[in-house]
């Protein structure tokens, strides 16, 4: 929402709810409501932090999710508004500035008062030019659990005496949530439903936010051993350990492989019927070649899973595990290296000509994948099972690339 839109000039008393909302959450609104109701304010402006000065940049999650999540969470109230103002501010935040930048928005008149946290209180006249922040609004101090209102009283009493500034005090419901418990429930796999909005909670799921890489992995471990026969599991264990190799030698991204690696066989043993049902219900029906042969549908399964149950949005990644099995034309390198690592894994039954697969996957990556698939083409022939034609294709746009590289038309 812009600045110039936030349906201000009526406005004759405004409050600003500034924060860094990592997420936003229900503390956040009954404080925001209670504020409201309490000084008969027309407009609480949310103002989510852009860089703020006492963080370091890659403590705060990226400032377009926490103003998308702000907006979800007050958009049913007609008094709330979100701005970008902070956002938008480049270098460091500073609440000075923000104050300045809404007076200039507000008609000539408007009452301004800021919400702070009880544990904030003291800080305020470390601000940046606070002797001017506090004559240019009225602060509202609200408590927090655990704190002491006798201490915020005494505080509030001697700001007002020195300054001679409106500062109010305000006791809230005593609503035990923080972001930062959010974020490290979310991070292990606990429930964080009633502690933000709905709307927060399936954005956060959706965008993937606050799962570290180690925390999803240990998440998907669990979920193939637990689907999956042991034998199937130990093939799964060897395609990580293999498509790791693969993408340091090659110089791809290591996390993505190993990655798309864990996910690749998520749903191998999921049912045919079950298969054909998810893939209809995402958007996907099956062509008459994966009709006849529904364990190539597993790839696409695994990728449906993979973004809705573990939040991968990686087009990258999720195209590697769609295509492990068949292939396709344009594979990236990631792709190819799934491929090959699910082919050539350590604990992979020996065949007649994986020695030389393997042996061609520490030199060239392309050509490796080509007889892989070459192979792969030749076993399908030989038991008189139909071809699909996206691994035809696949192996046509590979041996079209080797034959560039020969040429000295690609890198």
């Amino acid at each position: 929402m812009r600045d110039d839109i936030l349906d201000l000039q009526n406005a004759k008393r405004v409050a600003v709810m500034g924060g860094t909302f990592d997420p936003i959450h229900y503390g956040h609104l009954v404080t925001a409501e209670a504020v409201r109701h309490e000084y008969n304010i027309d407009r609480v402006i949310f103002i989510p932090t852009g860089r703020p000065a006492y963080k370091r940049k890659e403590d705060v999650t990226h400032s377009e999710h926490r103003y998308l999540m702000t907006v979800l969470a007050t958009v049913m109230n007609p008094s709330f508004r979100v701005s970008r103002m902070e956002i938008d501010r480049e270098g460091a935040t500073y609440t000075i500035d923000t104050i300045k930048q809404l007076k200039a928005l507000c008609a000539p008149g408007t009452k301004i008062y800021f919400i702070t946290g009880a544990d904030a209180v003291h800080q305020i006249l470390s601000w940046k030019d606070a002797d001017e922040l506090l004559t240019l609004c009225s602060f509202i101090a609200v408590t927090r659990p655990g704190y002491n209102p006798a201490v915020l009283r005494e505080q509030v009493q001697a700001i007002k005496q020195k300054y001679e500034t409106r500062l109010h005090f305000l006791e809230v419901p005593a609503l035990a949530i923080s972001s930062s418990d959010i974020r490290a429930r979310v991070g292990v796999g606990k429930p964080v439903t009633y502690l933000l909005p709905e709307e927060v909670e399936r954005y956060i799921k959706k965008s993937g936010l606050y799962r570290s890489g180690a925390d999803v992995l240990t998440n998907i471990d669990g979920y193939v051993k637990a689907r999956l026969s042991p034998s199937r599991y130990l093939h799964t264990v060897g395609v990580v350990a293999e498509a790791e190799r693969l993408a340091v030698l090659h110089g791809a991204d290591k996390e993505k492989a190993v990655l798309a690696a864990w996910l690749h066989d998520c749903t191998r043993s999921m049912s045919d019927t079950d298969a054909k049902k998810l893939c209809k219900e995402n958007g996907w029906k099956a062509d008459d070649i994966m009709k006849k042969k529904p364990m190539l549908l597993h790839g696409y399964t695994a990728a449906i899973v993979a973004r809705r149950d573990f939040g991968v949005e990686d087009e990258e990644v999720l195209d590697a595990v769609r295509y492990h099995t068949t292939g396709r034309a344009g594979m990236s390198k990631l792709g190819k290296i799934l491929y090959l690592a699910d082919a050539t894994e350590p604990n992979r039954e020996e065949f007649p000509g994986l020695s030389d697969i393997r042996a061609m996957a520490a030199l060239d990556l392309d050509g490796a994948v080509a007889l892989a698939m070459a192979k792969s083409i030749r076993y399908t022939e030989s038991k008189n099972e139909p071809l699909h034609p996206l691994t035809a294709e696949a192996l046509q746009d590979i041996h079209k690339h080797i034959n560039q590289k020969s040429e000295g038309k690609t890198e």
